[in-house]
């Protein structure tokens, strides 16, 4: 979602976060794994890509505007939410990432509802298109 609107360096790091996410509860989903594809193919980088952990010391510098952050949480939190579970490692991760972006506890989890409602709204949409 809106990943178009990060720039080259940004679009890297978030796919260094991605991978630090999906890594961070043990286990490597097969839903994950393709939402990870997703990420590449709407930042249009090379599907050989690989995603490769990434320190968060100065990521604060990377995703340098409030929209560059939220596109990043926002997306975070959709692949948390990937496998079916949003796993305490996962969260804890992220509550970490949003710390570091000056994202307050209080707009983290407005971000955390509206992504399961939007999850919410397209499993509705599949189970529609299925009958």
């Amino acid at each position: 979602m809106w990943l178009r609107g990060l720039n080259d360096r940004q679009r890297e790091a978030l796919l260094g976060l991605a991978h630090n996410v999906v890594v961070s509860d043990g286990l490597l989903d097969p839903n994950e794994e393709g939402m990870l594809d997703d990420f590449k193919r709407e930042m249009e980088l090379h599907p050989a890509t690989e995603a490769e952990y990434l320190e968060l010391e100065g990521i604060e510098q990377t995703f340098d505007s409030r929209k560059s952050r939220m596109i990043a949480i926002l997306n975070l939190l959709r692949l948390s939410y990937a496998d079916g579970a949003f796993e305490i490692e996962e969260e804890c991760l992220l509550k970490e990432i949003s710390r570091t972006f000056a994202i307050s506890d209080e707009e983290f989890l407005l971000l955390d509802n509206w992504v399961r409602r939007l999850l919410a709204l397209e499993d509705e949409a599949r189970r529609l298109m299925v009958g």
